[in-house]
């Protein structure tokens, strides 16, 4: 069996996200993927993998799991979606590194579905606006306990990803960048499910309404139903274009108050980011889906 894993993060649209994917489920289920409900499995694999600290998982975990999910029923490919997979925000930031403890909570699903092909799904944001939120949510906000001997000019995804790799090595992951979201949504909600290119996709637009004006949407929308035709390469470029002249300017910018934080470190920090993507974008087992 198939387990995609939608791992967040936190902060990168993941409910709305899970929101799409449970509108699509009965279409998906008919090409095999079933989309639990998040509440038959969230606390379930919670308390599992905390448990793994202590103990291996029994012989018939796997089954224990499974049947609770999916109601004794089968499915080709499961898709589940839980930004606490790496553990919860209180933790996401410890000594100059993002997500410290996702390397070995996926070592954990691995050993809990040594069968199966696990594939993770993340999202990931400029660290410059993801840490104050992170911040805000730490267990330790000490300069000790956030940043050991390192800055937040040091932060790289790509050392969490790499991470996860030489850990699960046969766990392919699959990154975005939340702030292409808008553009690549459909795309996004096809992937996860393992479906051709073409299929439709319910709430393909979902996120876009959300960040556009509604005169936008409705000439967005009219401009579609006049150009029936158009690939996807060519739909981001007509969202680009529409978000430039409708976007909803409160939704789309992001304050960023951190303590001691310079416009000089946000710059640099936000550098950093666009560099490492393209570090990311050239790591073996990682797919980087861009606009």
């Amino acid at each position: 069996m198939q387990l995609v894993l939608h791992t967040g993060v936190h902060f990168t649209e993941d409910e709305r996200l899970l929101k799409c994917l449970l509108r699509n489920q009965d279409e998906f289920a008919e090409a095999g993927v079933r989309v639990p409900g998040p509440s038959t499995y969230r606390t379930l694999f919670r308390d599992t993998l905390n448990a793994m600290h202590k103990t291996e998982p029994s012989e018939v975990a796997r089954d224990v799991l499974l049947d609770a999910i999916l109601d004794e029923g089968r499915a080709e490919r499961v898709i589940l979606s839980d930004a606490n997979f790496f553990r919860s925000p209180a933790t996401a930031l410890r000594h100059g590194m993002l997500y410290p403890a996702a390397p070995v909570r996926m070592r954990r699903m691995a050993r809990l579905f040594p069968e199966d092909e696990i594939r993770v799904f993340m999202a990931i944001r400029n660290p410059a606006t993801l840490v104050p939120m992170l911040f805000e949510k730490a267990a330790d906000q000490s300069p000790e306990g956030c940043w050991g001997d390192r800055g937040p000019e040091d932060l790289r995804w790509s050392e969490t990803i790499a991470q996860i790799r030489e850990t699960a090595p046969e766990m392919p992951i699959t990154v975005w960048c939340n702030e292409d979201a808008p553009l690549i949504w459909a795309e996004l909600i096809r992937e996860m499910a393992g479906l051709a290119s073409e299929t439709k996709i319910k709430g393909a637009f979902d996120l876009l309404h959300a960040i556009m004006s509604a005169e936008g949407m409705q000439r967005f929308r009219a401009y579609l139903r006049s150009h029936p035709d158009m690939s996807e390469v060519q739909k981001r470029r007509v969202i680009t274009a529409f978000l430039d002249k409708f976007a909803l300017e409160d939704e789309i910018e992001e304050e960023i108050d951190m303590p001691g934080w310079t416009e000089d470190l946000v710059a640099e920090m936000t550098a950093a980011y666009d560099a490492d993507v393209e570090v990311i974008r050239a790591m073996p087992g990682v797919t980087l889906i861009t606009p």
